[in-house]
């Protein structure tokens, strides 16, 4: 797996990056400032399950929510292998990351082992209403999500949204927004 994708940004000038950070926030309903809706669900991480809740989440950090569309299948298993092997970084900035789809719990428990590597949780949304609170829904079918990705800040709020279909893309995007709002914070 290439993970260069990272490395690649650091070639461009800084206004380019951020034109290629925030041009694909447009194309989500969900904006750089809104308010993040608040949930609670039942996640795995590592193959156990717990209850995952983005408030309590967010008194440690940033927190990346992606979501992906079924556990298992070829783009989503690739995502996760991408994300797993991020999160060592997402965690030195200080970042949870967290994907969530329409399958049930057990599913995920098995999915959080072997796609996600033991290193990040996955939540169950089975009714869809996180995704449809977050407009992550999908046309054709609205119980399952689509590819999108936000990356929330402690302050409840939304500091990056992207809606792409390749899936690796998403942990380059997700990890620069993350790289900018934390060099963000620092005088």
């Amino acid at each position: 797996m290439r993970s260069s994708g990272f490395g690649v940004r650091a070639a461009f000038p800084a206004a380019l990056v951020l034109a290629a950070l925030f041009s694909t926030a447009a194309h989500a309903v969900l904006k750089p400032g809104d308010a993040a809706p608040t949930f609670t669900t039942q996640a795995a991480v590592a193959g156990k399950p717990f209850a995952f809740n983005l408030q309590a989440a967010l008194q440690k950090g940033p927190v990346v929510l992606y979501f992906f569309p079924k556990a298992f299948t070829q783009g989503c298993t690739l995502e996760a292998h991408a994300f797993a092997e991020a999160t060592p970084r997402f965690k030195a900035l200080g970042a949870q990351v967290v994907g969530m789809s329409h399958d049930d719990i057990d599913t995920l428990q098995r999915f959080s082992e072997e796609a996600c590597r033991d290193q990040f949780a996955v939540a169950s949304d089975p009714q869809a209403r996180t995704i449809q609170a977050y407009d992550a829904a999908a046309a054709a079918n609205p119980q399952r999500a689509d590819r999108i990705s936000y990356v929330i800040g402690q302050d409840g709020r939304i500091k990056f949204a992207h809606v792409g279909a390749d899936p690796v893309e998403h942990v380059g995007k997700t990890m620069a927004a993350v790289e900018q709002l934390q060099r963000g914070k620092k005088p």
